[in-house]
């Protein structure tokens, strides 16, 4: 080994090869990683409850057999694979001395995070295409939207989803890399890619192109939708315009959130954010993936009155 003892790389053939990257931004945590670890099992624990209760809720229920259902059923599932990407490595470290994570978990990681990130904002095109043919053209909304054309969207939001990612990802793979330190508490592309030895002007286009599929394209097809929703609320009754809001407020919060999170991620990862304490850095660049799975399940589950009486029935009436 040649380096600082967290540095192991392999000599092949005159040339040297990271095996494993370190995540730093653990650093010593001492006795209150079992705080740590029991503070993350419970949420981790948490989201996965309160998910799987509403897809069971909603699979029960032949009353929430719709477009609109079955598209928040995807995305509670999506909840839990975004979730599941981060919080089992997330816990194995903190007991690890060393955060040391090979390449190929490291990169499944990122692959499983960004892929369920794009999912999640593609879900949120769907959902806000249904609102919009569901309010702007209501005669017309059972012939657009029906389940088995539901089916097909979300099969097109993971083709999608996948091919985009593909593309930025087959030009990470075969990068090599002259250090292997990682300042978060999982693998970040952008942190990734700084690490590498040269980076090919595809790489930084394909970074910048998954960026746009991923995050400007849904971004703008979700604001054209609303704006054209809020447009009809303009003219509608003050009862219609009521049950309009209803029906897109946990949407709209969902999205701000997302905004948040994709601010937060951005700033840590391409910004000089050394002046900040520790524990901020590790919360602000996990925390689009710790709060938006737990506030998926709350805002629609307890804010869609059919979905709350659902529960209700389901859950608590023994009868």
């Amino acid at each position: 080994p040649h380096g600082p003892p967290w540095l192991f790389i392999k000599e092949m053939e005159n040339s040297t090869e990271v095996v494993f990257f370190v995540l730093s931004a653990y650093g010593n945590i001492g006795n209150l990683k079992y705080l740590y670890f029991s503070i993350m099992l419970l949420w981790y624990s948490s989201i996965c409850a309160t998910n799987t209760i509403l897809i069971v809720v909603i699979y029960m229920d032949r009353g929430l057999h719709e477009p609109m259902y079955i598209l928040l059923s995807h995305l509670f599932m999506n909840e839990i694979s975004a979730s599941t990407s981060l919080y089992p490595l997330l816990l194995s470290q903190m007991f690890s001395d060393t955060h040391e994570v090979t390449l190929p978990w490291c990169f499944l990681q990122m692959f499983c995070i960004y892929t369920c990130s794009c999912v999640e904002l593609c879900s949120l095109t769907a959902m806000a295409y249904d609102r919009y043919v569901c309010i702007c053209y209501p005669l017309h909304y059972n012939v657009v939207m029906n389940n088995k054309r539901v089916g097909k969207i979300i099969l097109l939001v993971w083709i999608y989803s996948f091919t985009s990612y593909m593309f930025s990802f087959s030009f990470i793979i075969p990068l090599t890399f002259c250090g292997n330190v990682i300042d978060k508490v999982f693998c970040d592309q952008q942190l990734v890619i700084k690490l590498a030895c040269s980076v090919s002007a595809l790489t930084s286009i394909s970074d910048l192109f998954f960026a746009f599929m991923s995050l400007i394209l849904p971004f703008s097809f979700i604001s054209i939708s609303y704006i054209k929703i809020l447009w009809v609320c303009l003219i509608v009754s003050k009862e219609s315009k009521k049950k309009v809001l209803t029906t897109c407020t946990p949407q709209i919060v969902s999205l701000s959130n997302i905004f948040v999170g994709v601010t937060f991620h951005f700033v840590g990862s391409r910004l000089d954010v050394g002046y900040l304490p520790d524990e901020v850095h590790i919360i602000l660049s996990i925390y689009l993936l710790i709060f938006q799975p737990m506030i998926t399940p709350f805002m629609y589950g307890l804010y869609l009155p059919k979905i709350r009486e659902s529960c209700k029935r389901l859950l608590f009436d023994r009868k």
